[in-house]
């Protein structure tokens, strides 16, 4: 322990994108107010750091998942793992962001103490060892998934005597060259896995439960490549970043208002990929497009690797896993050395931290959302979840912007506490909505521990970035929800309004 603990106007828990971001925008929206980023792991980048399985990407484009203060001057926009950490290195250099961040640090437990208006956090080292901050926010940018374990499914693999690798824990000396593998899973990871596997291994197949809608189109993006030679960058990105999201925000509406439509867009694409006598079962889920997210297919990279011979996709039931591979109910075998399980990630709220208020735990499954950024009666805390039909960064940039106009306000003001208050009343009266209207597997098993959502505006996870932009920028900070007060006795009251905040 050292003799003083150390204190931050903000704690940043997590060096990925989220964390990254809100260090950018701190840089100059609030650079008055010192911060700290806790990371984890020994390298920042988060997701892009911790999986390390063959061809890790973005299946958003990087000019929507890139920063909106940062141009993405990669040729493609449909970027790998190494080319996103050289974009998030470079922002961490440029603005003079690493210094601030702290590795090997992993958060236990905050709690806030309203007698002193400060987050009370307890780290684990390395070594096992204990030791403890202060600071007056904290903003959580932990990500959305669990990464200490991964979803299990509960496979008995039997009498299976070759490799089994889950993507969250891939081995870096796995040599699969030449070797059949079986990639279990029909999401975005094992969309990107089995092409990549392909080009050295003998055989890859992609073993779906169900189908999952895919669509593709080229890692380049040629209009952004275009308006790069003719413009000024920032410009150039700018006019992009705009296409993408209006391109975003169309697709995903007329998915939900012309499902068909969409249907037979996707099928026409994967036709002229695959060929006339492609198996369109395997390419037709139970659901509409858009009840999940969709998989992204660049440059068609699958489907040349079916044309090839070197990939297919099998749709079946796993009746057991046999010495040489994986027997379905149908009887079909698909023998394999090595088995992918490619079967999703499992949610976790703030980053499995043990949230505190004077003591008091938090279960987050019973607050509000506030404004997609905070939650009801918690105090000082705001926390990144990205848009499930739209990139990440998306919300990561309103949330940090949004977050950052609070922290000015309170300087401003000698505010101390910023509370969205939501009253037992005024709780009652709320009608209830999904957090999540999505069918994907990891979001159903996670429901159950995320926090609540109403169906308007402001407690609400909401799910259309340019509403939620217009709002979080032009809607006043002081709504008669959000309450600013000082430490103190007073603190706790919701209706103590600090005098220069009224």
């Amino acid at each position: 322990m050292l003799a003083t603990t150390p204190h931050f106007d903000v704690l940043i828990v997590g060096a990925g994108i989220s964390g990254i971001g809100m260090a950018a925008h701190m840089g100059t929206k609030a650079p008055h107010h010192t911060y700290c980023i806790v990371e984890r792991r020994d390298n920042l980048g988060g997701t892009w750091d911790l999986f390390r399985y063959p061809g890790i990407r973005s299946d958003s484009d990087m000019h929507t998942l890139g920063f909106d203060f940062e141009p993405w001057r990669h040729e493609k926009s449909i970027a790998d793992a190494p080319a996103i950490l050289e974009y998030l290195d470079r922002i961490v250099d440029e603005r003079g962001i690493r210094q601030h961040i702290r590795f090997g640090l992993k958060v236990i437990s905050a709690d806030f103490r309203h007698d002193d208006a400060k987050w009370h956090v307890e780290m684990e080292k390395a070594d096992g060892s204990r030791t403890r901050v202060m600071a007056n926010f904290l903003y959580l940018g932990a990500g959305y998934y669990d990464y200490d374990e991964a979803y299990d499914p509960g496979f008995d693999f039997g009498d299976f005597k070759g490799q089994i690798v889950h993507p969250q824990f891939w081995p870096e000396d796995l040599d699969y060259t030449d070797k059949r593998v079986v990639v279990i899973g029909s999401g975005a990871t094992a969309v990107t896995i089995v092409p990549a596997m392909a080009e050295k291994a003998a055989h890859v197949t992609m073993l779906q439960r169900t189908p999952t809608w895919m669509f593709t189109r080229p890692a380049k993006d040629a209009i952004a490549n275009f308006l790069r030679k003719i413009l000024p960058e920032k410009l150039a990105y700018r006019i992009t970043r705009f296409k993408n999201i209006k391109m975003q925000d169309f697709s995903f509406k007329l998915a939900r208002d012309n499902p068909q439509k969409v249907k037979d867009a996707l099928y026409k694409k994967i036709e002229a990929a695959l060929g006339p006598d492609y198996d369109k079962a395997a390419f037709t889920p139970p659901y509409n497009p858009w009840e999940q997210r969709l998989c992204l297919v660049p440059d068609e990279d699958l489907f040349k690797a079916m044309k090839a011979g070197k990939a297919a996709v099998v749709t079946g039931h796993i009746a057991r896993f046999e010495e040489g591979g994986v027997r379905l109910t149908s009887g079909e075998f698909l023998p394999a050395d090595i088995v992918v399980t490619a079967t999703g990630l499992k949610l976790a709220v703030a980053g499995k931290i043990a949230i505190h208020v004077d003591g008091e735990p938090v279960a987050f499954n019973q607050r509000f959302y506030y404004k997609g950024c905070m939650f009801s009666n918690l105090p000082n805390l705001a926390v990144v979840f990205g848009y499930l039909n739209a990139s990440w960064t998306l919300r990561a940039d309103i949330n940090s912007d949004y977050v950052c106009r609070v922290l000015e306000h309170m300087r401003k003001t000698g505010a101390q506490i910023a509370t969205p208050v939501l009253t037992p009343e005024a709780e009652a009266a709320i009608t209830e909505d999904d957090v999540f209207d999505f069918s994907s597997g990891y979001i159903q098993r996670g429901k159950h521990i995320m926090p609540r959502n109403s169906i308007s505006y402001p407690w609400r996870l909401n799910q259309e970035y340019v509403l939620d932009r217009k709002r979080m920028k032009d809607d006043p900070l002081l709504d008669g929800i959000l309450t600013f007060t000082k430490a103190g006795a007073n603190a706790r009251s919701a209706d103590e309004q600090l005098e220069a905040a009224e």
